[in-house]
């Protein structure tokens, strides 16, 4: 589940002197030797009050003198406190990545790629479900938002970060994973065989509902490379369709590039703010659209659940502050943080939460999600029967 900027992927701008504290070692032969402290001017006087950073040396050498298995790996050792510290900000999307992973992440966050097709997040301490992506194995095999995943291939996720656990569902088209899942209406976990497939689906279409065929219904499943010209392709001919009202479901939208989700605010928003980045010194950075406002007058309503996060979050957020859309469903996923990636020398990298987005009236979405104008539920029968009361309900809202 990230929301990155499109033009770059990954931006590399934050600096470890933000931690307080780092780290060093002398390397010899790829292989590291001792450690040393280094305290930043700018905190030493506090950490010297607060810590013995002495202890580091001193657990280190204990490790070294007295662990039943020798000899002890150096290497694990200082890569295990790095990530350890990160950890500190019990926060499940700051991450300090050792070289291979690094690696992986990079690889992942680029291109398609092969595996089941659903975003994960962490809700309530747990490995969760945001949402699987329409049409893909993880769609075909059932799973839902808000499934809870509790071991892949037998392999406990307590504790597990979610690039481990990202690494280890997907896989080699052709290959199987099997998710243990906990689903709130069954009570009980239950193992969900899923066979990976290379995952490449159109994110955006759209067809004409309604009596008469004149509501234009718009599904964004992703926001991805190539989601911005389909719906500008898609907005033109939904425009000359000319509609009575609109419906845009970002059901099950996990999220995806940031920037995207505001150009297309642009169609209701014209020039106006869509989403604030607020840092830790509470400063704030705008993210402004700049679109032809072609859909400023036509009554929409935005469909949303669960598995609504990140970009999906701050297009609906925006157009609720605006009362430019009527935001219809239930609780979002609250996807709300900002993450960037530093690079490091010996190809290792800090993934670190820098920021929280807020709404364009100031309303933070992060852990407690986008609240909709209407509440509508799809129980357990209306899921078995393939029914979907919250698009039936929008289409008698746009009807009258």
């Amino acid at each position: 589940m990230k929301t990155i900027s499109k033009k770059r992927a990954i931006t590399l701008i934050f600096v470890f002197s933000f931690l307080g504290f780092l780290i060093g070692v002398f390397l010899k032969n790829n292989f590291i030797t001792s450690p040393k402290i280094i305290i930043s001017n700018q905190s030493a006087s506090s950490i010297n009050e607060q810590f013995d950073v002495s202890l580091f040396k001193k657990v280190w050498n204990m490790i070294e003198e007295d662990y039943v298995v020798q000899p002890t790996s150096g290497k694990d050792l200082f890569y295990g406190s790095l990530k350890g510290l990160v950890e500190g900000l019990n926060d499940p999307y700051s991450v300090f990545l050792e070289p291979e992973s690094a690696k992986r992440f990079l690889d992942d966050v680029s291109g398609s790629f092969e595996g089941v097709g659903i975003e994960i997040g962490v809700k309530e301490n747990t490995l969760t479900v945001i949402a699987p992506l329409d049409y893909t194995p993880a769609f075909r095999a059932g799973l839902r938002s808000g499934d809870k995943i509790y071991a892949i291939d037998g392999k406990s996720t307590l504790g597990m970060g979610l690039d481990e656990a990202a690494h280890l569902i997907r896989g080699e088209k052709g290959t199987k994973v099997v998710l243990t899942i906990l689903r709130k209406s069954e009570g009980k976990t239950k193992d969900v065989e899923i066979v990976r497939d290379t995952i490449d689906i159109k994110s955006v279409s759209w067809e004409l509902k309604g009596e008469n065929d004149k509501i234009a219904y718009i599904k964004i499943t992703h926001f991805s490379d190539d989601t911005w010209g389909d719906f500008q392709n898609i907005a033109q001919v939904a425009l000359a369709s000319n509609p009575n009202g609109l419906i845009l479901d970002l059901r099950n939208n996990p999220g995806g590039y940031m920037d995207t989700a505001v150009n297309i605010a642009g169609y209701w928003l014209g020039n106006d703010v869509v989403v604030i980045a607020r840092d830790s010194n509470n400063k704030d950075k705008e993210y402004k659209s700049s679109g032809p406002r072609y859909f400023d007058n036509l009554p929409t309503i935005i469909l949303v659940n669960q598995g609504s996060a990140s970009a999906s979050e701050i297009l609906a957020g925006a157009m609720q502050d605006y009362k430019k859309a009527t935001v219809l469903g239930t609780q979002t996923f609250g996807k709300g943080s900002v993450q960037e990636l530093k690079n490091l020398a010996d190809g290792s990298a800090l993934k670190l939460t820098i920021a929280n987005w807020y709404t364009p009236l100031n309303r933070s979405f992060n852990e407690e999600g986008i609240t909709p104008d209407v509440e509508v539920e799809i129980t357990e029968e209306d899921y078995l029967e393939n029914k979907d009361p919250q698009l039936i309900r929008a289409l008698e809202i746009l009807s009258k």
